[in-house]
């Protein structure tokens, strides 16, 4: 029972951007799955589940993975290391670095797969970054202002 619930959970979270364990909890009762808010708490914390900003700036449940987390954080370092500007061209993001280090800014940012990001092109101290469309590029830019702090 415990296994296909916590499975039913991973499911859940990654079809859905669930925000509370109460919307966890109704969207198990409509699976089947009869559960007790402390029943919840204890599956969230055996998943090492945890929350993060998605779009809009809801909150959302996701599994956290240790080694994706420890590289998400060194693209983060490289990215504040290299990082002077950015600004925005319609729907292409140009960001400034420090000198000699735009090509390595640009894999930090392929490597964090932001989303609406299509890819980026490095020089020495630019990077040009294709994003889908210009909404999505202000998106884009303000992830990046949260990111760098």
């Amino acid at each position: 029972m415990k296994v296909g619930r916590q499975s039913k959970i991973i499911e859940l979270i990654t079809k859905y951007e669930i925000e509370t364990q109460e919307e966890l909890a109704q969207r198990l009762l409509e699976a089947g799955y009869h559960v007790t808010q402390a029943t919840i708490s204890r599956d969230i914390r055996e998943l090492k589940l945890t929350k993060v900003t998605a779009e809009r700036g809801k909150q959302k449940y996701i599994v956290l993975n240790t080694k994706e987390t420890e590289f998400t954080e060194k693209y983060v370092r490289v990215l504040k290391d290299g990082f002077l500007s950015m600004d925005q061209a319609q729907n292409i993001m140009v960001v400034k670095t420090v000198s000699g280090m735009a090509m390595a800014v640009a894999a930090a940012l392929d490597a964090l797969h932001i989303d609406g990001m299509v890819g980026c092109i490095a020089g020495d101290d630019t990077i040009l970054c294709a994003i889908r469309n210009t909404e999505e590029t202000t998106l884009v830019m303000d992830k990046l202002k949260r990111l760098l702090g």
